[in-house]
């Protein structure tokens, strides 16, 4: 039987970084390199995006670029084209991966993200109705707000206990996914060739044009919500020994969870709201980082640092392999995830969970 005690030693063989009273950081060796891997490659891809093509900042002038010295071409390189455009997509990506995290450490299962509970296809399906019904009235990513809302109080309903039961959960969301998806394949199919080809290329995920203003609205609220997202790590962890054994720890797994998809609701609604629904790099994210570590738990913050480099080098290559002719990113997460997801079902087929 499974002490309290045992319960403890089992979810914590973590060093603790104290801040004094109130503030405690688990941290593990293998967390920490991980990071630092990744925040190399992080800015490896940064550099390539800033410096790759044509229009790029040369190497050896991109230090003093950043730093406020670029001049004509560099400067609207880094300050029009491709910085505002690099930084939504490392806020997007962040935004994503901790979204994917938190909604799979809800629901234990590697498959628990927001394309799977209809969120992304909800805001496909406002985006399309908004550029139909209301073309030049109601922005596209507005649309795509009300969509993705729309799609979770859909889901809140019909799963007859909130968001508390994950099976009923991703069910409904499945449901729900397919209904989003029929309304925006009628819409495109209804509209003129040339606005279905904008819109097309939003509902399939994409960081062209992008501003400042969409830069800080992603950074926003990833501000806003890591911070009571890390204050619920601690009981993620619990709650990864199943409900029973968390409840007896106090960590409260009813309103854990609640919190929990509320959060990542909020961080896909906004990486929705300035880059359209970029799909599977929710789901990918976090399961590249758990694997990376080989350590239990949800891995919030590795989940955004591997979901922010995934997109980097998605956007990388939707520039740079222009034989593709500037495909939208969001086509090229989606071959990454296809690819994952294949593997992942594989895999858990021959486990017979499936």
């Amino acid at each position: 039987m499974t002490t309290r005690q045992d319960a403890v030693r089992t979810v914590s063989p973590r060093k603790v970084l104290r801040a004094g009273r109130r503030v405690a950081l688990p941290v593990r060796r293998a967390s920490v390199l991980t990071a630092l891997v990744l925040l190399t490659l992080l800015a490896a891809g940064a550099v390539a995006t800033l410096s790759l093509g044509r229009l790029g900042v040369a190497l050896a002038d991109l230090p003093g670029a950043l730093a406020g010295g670029a001049e004509g071409k560099d400067a609207f390189v880094l300050e029009r084209l491709r910085g505002p455009r690099l930084t939504v997509a490392v806020g997007t990506g962040a935004a994503l991966g901790l979204s994917g995290a938190l909604f799979q450490s809800v629901t234990r299962n590697p498959l628990g993200s927001p394309d799977v509970i209809g969120l992304a296809s909800g805001a496909g399906a406002g985006a399309a109705i908004a550029a139909l019904l209301f073309p030049g009235t109601v922005p596209v990513a507005v649309g795509a707000l009300f969509g993705a809302a729309a799609a979770m109080v859909l889901v809140y309903v019909s799963t007859g206990t909130g968001f508390r039961n994950p099976a009923r959960l991703v069910i409904a969301g499945i449901g729900v996914a397919a209904i989003g998806t029929a309304i925006t394949q009628y819409v495109v199919y209804a509209m003129e060739r040339d606005r279905a080809a904008v819109l097309t290329a939003y509902v399939n995920g994409s960081l062209s044009a992008r501003s400042w203003t969409d830069a800080t609205t992603i950074w926003l609220v990833l501000f806003a919500v890591a911070p009571p997202a890390a204050l619920l790590s601690r009981r993620l962890d619990i709650g990864e020994m199943g409900d029973d054994i968390a409840d007896a720890l106090g960590a409260r797994p009813r309103s854990t969870k609640t919190v929990a998809v509320v959060l990542a609701i909020v961080l896909s609604a906004g990486a929705v709201s300035v880059a359209g629904p970029i799909a599977f790099v929710a789901l990918t994210a976090p399961q590249i980082a758990r694997r990376l570590t080989r350590l239990a738990g949800p891995h919030l913050a590795l989940s955004a640092l591997t979901g922010a480099l995934l997109l980097v080098l998605a956007d990388l290559c939707a520039q740079q392999l222009t034989f593709f002719d500037n495909l939208p990113v969001g086509v090229y997460t989606m071959a990454v995830g296809g690819v994952y997801l294949g593997r992942l079902l594989i895999r858990e087929w021959r486990r017979g969970v499936l």
